[in-house]
């Protein structure tokens, strides 16, 4: 493996804290006294971010170059965290600016994550880089439920111990990244505009696959959000240990399914692995309604297992499709990650109206279109 991935492994990692605000969700439910709907506010303020900053992003960077771009993103984030981590996170209002921020960073890294990733890697291997990158990636997800609960069961400490932590990750990639030289290829002889970008859409194919980053990211945070409520609602788990545990299980089995992935990508084509791991998706959410305990590790197992490589697939298929286009398809693909603040949204909504098991009908849902998209790019 080329030297040269390792300060953009690093960035991946930083990138992952923004998923954090998923887990986060049951957290500040029960510290500040929120309804589902308020407390989803929380993705909303992240991932929103990806929705207004990325294209622009896509064409600053298209101008700038994407290292610039990338050191960019992990002083933003870096902003966010100086708050919480000196003066303490005592309030909600102050909640959702941090988060803000962070997801404001983690859209600039996205944007310049993913096509420098390509820059980086040796001839055919972009794919398999993208998944390890997103299994990196999701070992700072992981973060979120693993650093309250070990702080909980070993030192009876508070879940805010996560921002100096954090804050001390992105330092140490900003200095990495910062000595990085890397020969980044020329997208396209024409410079990057709105409307170039906008144009990409008119094309069915990129129009399909933006819909697919939107969906799944939605997808990913109704399910990293929506388990610890799930397990406290069906079998009376405590969110604060043993429900951010389940959400462990899920980032857990997205982390090992991404390592996986990147093993699997050696032998299998991509568009064949894209359908297998729809599948297994399918399976891991549906396993949820039967509503046993003994069904719901495996259930959040196997759908973390199934989410795990939709987005690197997703993105290195379509990247690869037109790779002269990669900072317009980075813009709009990555805008689509403002899937996160949206579709939690709704299923916060359909949470409040019925139950916390019928709110997992909206990740289902986004999967099932997801598995169209699969079927789809395996006959193209």
């Amino acid at each position: 493996m080329n030297w040269k991935t390792i300060p953009i492994f690093l960035a991946f990692l930083c990138m992952g804290f923004a998923d954090a605000v998923g887990p986060f969700v049951g957290l500040a439910k029960e510290s500040f006294n929120l309804s589902n709907a308020m407390a989803q506010l929380l993705p909303f303020m992240g991932f929103i971010m990806f929705g207004i900053l990325s294209i622009p992003t896509g064409i600053l960077q298209d101008k700038v170059g994407k290292k610039k771009i990338l050191i960019l993103g992990l002083f933003v984030a870096l902003l966010g965290l100086i708050f919480p981590t000196f003066f303490g996170m005592n309030s909600y209002p102050v909640f959702l600016s941090t988060v803000m921020f962070i997801g404001a960073g983690a859209s600039i890294l996205q944007v310049a994550g993913n096509p420098i990733m390509r820059d980086v890697s040796l001839e055919g291997k972009y794919s398999r880089n993208l998944s390890i990158a997103q299994f990196v990636k999701a070992i700072g997800s992981l973060s979120g439920p693993a650093i309250p609960a070990a702080a909980a069961y070993i030192w009876k400490g508070d879940w805010r111990i996560v921002f100096p932590i954090y804050a001390a990750s992105l330092l140490l990639t900003l200095l990495t990244v910062a000595f990085l030289k890397v020969r980044e290829e020329e997208s396209t002889s024409q410079a990057a505009t709105f409307a170039s970008c906008f144009t990409l859409l008119k094309n069915r194919f990129v129009l399909m696959m933006v819909f697919g980053i939107f969906f799944y990211v939605g997808a990913e945070v109704c399910m990293s959000s929506q388990i610890p409520l799930y397990l406290k609602d069906k079998f009376g788990i405590d969110i604060q240990t043993m429900g951010m545990l389940g959400t462990g299980l899920f980032f857990i089995a997205l982390t090992v399914g991404r390592f996986l992935g990147g093993v699997i990508l050696n032998w299998m084509a991509p568009k064949r692995f894209f359908i297998l791991t729809c599948i297994v998706s399918i399976i891991g959410i549906a396993l949820l309604f039967f509503s046993l305990k003994t069904m719901a590790v495996p259930a959040v197992l196997l759908t973390g297992f199934g989410f795990a490589n939709i987005f690197p697939l997703v993105f290195s298929i379509t990247v690869d499709a037109m790779p002269t286009r990669s900072n317009e398809l980075s813009g709009l693909m990555v805008t689509a990650i403002c899937g996160g603040a949206l579709v939690p949204l709704l299923m916060g909504v359909v949470t409040d109206l019925t139950t916390s098991l019928l709110g997992f009908l909206v990740p289902m849902a986004a999967i099932l279109y997801i598995s169209w998209t699969a079927l789809v790019v395996r006959q193209k």
